[in-house]
């Protein structure tokens, strides 16, 4: 969750309002936001120097009383005092939503910026907009450079999805153009710098530097780096590292250029409007943004910000029977106006479903569910009264976790200790150290893993429970471990791409390979769960074991395990490669995995 720091008394001078704290507090609660701390600039500089507090500063540090405001992470809008203020705002009343509108101008008027091809090497997207007549004094400029701050870390995934230039258009002349150049051919003065550096020195230059240099490997390898120049080949930016000094912003500042380079489109135009909706307050026309020509590599025209609100159609009783309070249509307008959001006669006419109006600053209303979750807030989640939830089961456990509970038990009672691994590993933790190979078919990737430990859902539990082994190997002999969780297969007929899929695993460690131990424990769990032996190819209510070829396994010392005709698990002795891979080597294990849902 995003934590804003704002001045007290400006932002209630932005609320034309004075709180007391515990007043604020209880604002904020209402809104869904959190007043986090209240502190003052003393006190952060205190902590940033990690001063004592009889430790004395300069009488010329600003004593101002700081809120920190914890927004909710989806809530771009709120990233800022003027998006606070104003949202807060409409929820108390005190203000009707804005509407935002383009300036009214004619297409071959319009400021443009060329696409070159060159840029779908590296960053292929960028949208742009104009505030015209800007009025800045040195608050509005703080907010101006902190949001864009905020936004780098928030929804740009610190600049690799989306970054954000920003210049004085006054300083430059249109047409634009967006290129990606080598290194050696892009020259220019970067911002607070008083000499030209050529782009691959740059990048030298600023390894250095603390903030910048952790953006510096997001283009640093690659043969082209993007840069955008004015009609006089004047540098604007080299996103996503740092903008030219020729167009920096400052106090005096009228007309303001904003440019955003993307990998993704969508959150690069969430970005853009976030930026223009929430400064085009303080435009010369208020709430009005000028549109930039975007003329794309095959020649397709955008015309960037598009400021339209958009409809989303909402069953009425939906909404209102998941919060648990009966409401009429009045009441929920007048409620979600309160959240930014218009209500408008659904378009098929069915008075029990309501069309909501979206307006820009709101790309966090996807679905019915936020429509009700911002009903929910401004009707109070208070006076919401107390229920309990019917279920079809009365309250019951669902019998899939009830079953595996009763496994649970029985393989403890077996000598086993049971583990909870991570559901993410590595992608060769997945397959290749089990000598798997990667058909690109099985498993869930995630797209962008904070580590590279986590990079896949885990088809197996073997690799969890055989690092458990290699943590625990000083332990006296033999290990005895065991695991009861899902696993997750790629899954084309489900909802979500995916499905899960229930196991049982269980490794015995000791100075032999123990495979009669886990051929044992087979059996135990088939005999308490009533499933009786039978013989290879039978048919009907039994189990038996026929050979397998896992790689993972000793050829010829593995067994499947097929229930009632269909396979439902494994088990035999580690491959000695397997074991080396993960460090086990040279204790000799037997793994056995069962399908939970199978045996159902």
């Amino acid at each position: 969750m995003p934590t804003v720091g704002v001045g007290r008394d400006l932002l209630f001078q932005a609320l034309g309002k004075t709180y007391t704290d515990e007043e604020f507090d209880e604002l904020c609660f209402e809104f869904g936001i959190e007043l986090d701390d209240v502190t003052t600039e003393k006190a952060i500089i205190r902590k940033e120097k990690h001063l004592e507090e009889d430790v004395e500063l300069d009488d010329d540090d600003d004593e101002e009383v700081i809120y920190k405001i914890e927004v909710p992470a989806n809530r771009y809008d709120l990233l800022c005092l003027e998006g606070i203020a104003r949202s807060l705002r409409i929820f108390t009343g005190a203000e009707e939503t804005p509407k935002y509108r383009l300036s009214n101008i004619l297409p071959e008027s319009m400021l443009t910026m060329h696409v070159k091809p060159e840029t779908k090497l590296i960053r292929p997207y960028v949208v742009c907009a104009v505030l015209r007549g800007l009025k800045f004094d040195q608050a509005r400029y703080n907010s101006f450079i902190d949001i864009q701050d905020k936004l780098h870390e928030n929804i740009c995934r610190k600049r690799t999805l989306v970054a954000i230039g920003t210049h004085d258009l006054d300083t430059l002349k249109g047409p634009f153009t967006y290129e990606a150049l080598a290194p050696s051919q892009i020259s220019f003065v970067p911002l607070k710098e008083s000499k030209s550096f050529r782009a691959d020195e740059l990048m030298q230059h600023y390894k250095s530097d603390k903030k910048l240099k952790k953006f510096l490997q997001i283009i640093e390898d690659s043969p082209v780096y993007p840069v955008i120049y004015d009609v006089n080949r004047t540098v604007l930016s080299l996103p996503p590292i740092i903008n030219g000094a020729h167009s920096a912003i400052t106090l005096e500042t009228k007309n303001v250029f904003i440019e955003c380079t993307a990998t993704d489109l969508t959150k690069a135009k969430i970005v853009l409007n976030t930026m223009v909706t929430i400064f085009s307050e303080y435009s010369e026309r208020k709430f009005e943004v000028e549109p930039v020509k975007v003329v794309s590599v095959d020649g397709s025209t955008q015309i960037y910000p598009d400021l339209s609100d958009y409809y989303l159609e909402v069953p009425l009783s939906r909404i209102t029977s998941q919060i648990g309070v009966k409401m009429e249509g009045d009441e929920v307008i007048k409620l979600l106006k309160k959240m930014q959001l218009d209500i408008k006669k659904s378009k098929s006419g069915d008075a029990s479903t309501i069309s909501v109006s979206v307006p820009p600053t709101r790309s966090d209303i996807l679905h019915a569910c936020d429509v009700m979750e911002d009903l929910a807030i401004a009707y109070g989640f208070n006076k919401v009264p107390e229920t309990i939830p019917a279920t079809r089961t009365e309250g019951k456990r669902q019998p899939l976790n009830l079953f595996s509970d009763l496994l649970r038990l029985q393989v403890a009672m077996a000598g086993y200790k049971e583990v909870l691994t991570w559901v993410l590993c590595s992608n060769e933790e997945n397959f290749s150290m089990l000598n798997r190979k990667d058909d690109g078919k099985t498993a869930v990737i995630i797209e962008n893993p904070r580590s590279s430990e986590f990079e896949a859902v885990r088809t197996t539990l073997m690799p969890g429970l055989l690092k458990s082994v290699k943590s625990n190997i000083d332990h006296p002999r033999p290990i005895k471990l065991f695991e009861v969780g899902d696993v997750v297969f790629l899954d084309e007929e489900a909802d979500v791409g995916a499905s899960n899929n229930r196991r049982l695993a269980a490794v015995y460690c000791n100075n032999n390979s123990g495979y009669e131990d886990i051929h044992g424990l087979v059996e135990r769990v088939m005999k308490v769960i009533g499933i009786p032996a039978g013989v290879a190819g039978e048919k009907g209510h039994c189990y038996f074991l026929q050979p397998s070829h896992k790689p993972e396994f000793l050829e010829r010392r593995q067994c499947d395990i097929i229930v009632n005709g269909q396979g439902a698990g494994t088990f035999g002795i580690v491959h000695p490669e397997v074991l080396e891979k993960f460090g086990v080597y040279p204790n000799p294990c037997s793994f056995m995995e069962i399908d939970i849902q199978r045996l159902m």
